[in-house]
């Protein structure tokens, strides 16, 4: 009888927080160097954890807290802990798109937005919180039309707000609209160094001072 009420308590058991390793990681780096207030925090998916932030914006106060395969709820849910500690001047989010490939509806994920935003904006109310367009993939082709609907709603509830920001790249990326493979990793999804070449100077433009 033991033995089977300690087997229905590890069923009935919640999973494992899968991002609990990565949060914690960024925490024990802080304590041993913690960085200074008043930079420039990258979150989001892996768009931001694979991107050499530091090579790519040297001499930015920028850190990346990137962490793959999360969604935009993730980074709201984190944000206590990768992103208001460090009282950033400015943050940049880049998330969304494995909430549409999740089948979250763009309403859905840009109400997860939203939350960002209300949570950071509760702690730090005069942080700049900017949002780095989607951009179309050859893996997710077929999530296109979401991805720009999503896009369109997170620019135009930017325009409202002083205290937010909406960074085009997907023109850049793709002038057709159409993914262009030279620009991706072999996955399809992410971006290969000549993308990221093509998006740093676009946001450098937009972060520096």
């Amino acid at each position: 009888m033991r033995l089977l009420a300690a087997l229905i308590l590890l069923v009935q058991a919640p999973p494992a927080d899968k991002w609990e390793k990565e949060i914690a990681a960024f925490e024990a780096k802080d304590k041993e160097k913690p960085p200074a207030p008043g930079g420039i925090v990258f979150v989001g998916s892996s768009t931001i954890r694979l991107w050499k932030t530091a090579e790519d914006f040297a001499g930015l106060p920028v850190i990346n807290r990137g962490f793959g395969g999360s969604m935009i709820a993730d980074s709201a849910r984190y944000a206590e802990r990768v992103v208001i500690p460090y009282k950033p001047r400015q943050v940049l989010l880049y998330a969304g798109g494995n909430d549409i490939s999740s089948k979250k509806t763009p309403e859905q994920v840009f109400a997860d937005y939203q939350a960002f935003v209300a949570k950071v904006h509760a702690a730090l109310p005069e942080t700049k919180i900017w949002f780095m367009s989607l951009f179309p993939t050859v893996k997710r082709a077929a999530d296109d039309d979401k991805v720009r609907a999503l896009n369109a709603l997170i620019a135009a509830h930017a325009k409202s707000n002083p205290r937010l920001g909406f960074i085009e790249v997907a023109s850049a990326l793709s002038p057709d609209g159409k993914a262009n493979p030279e620009n991706l990793r072999p996955d399809g999804i992410h971006l290969s160094e000549k993308g990221y070449g093509i998006i740093a100077p676009i946001v450098k433009k937009a972060i520096a001072p």
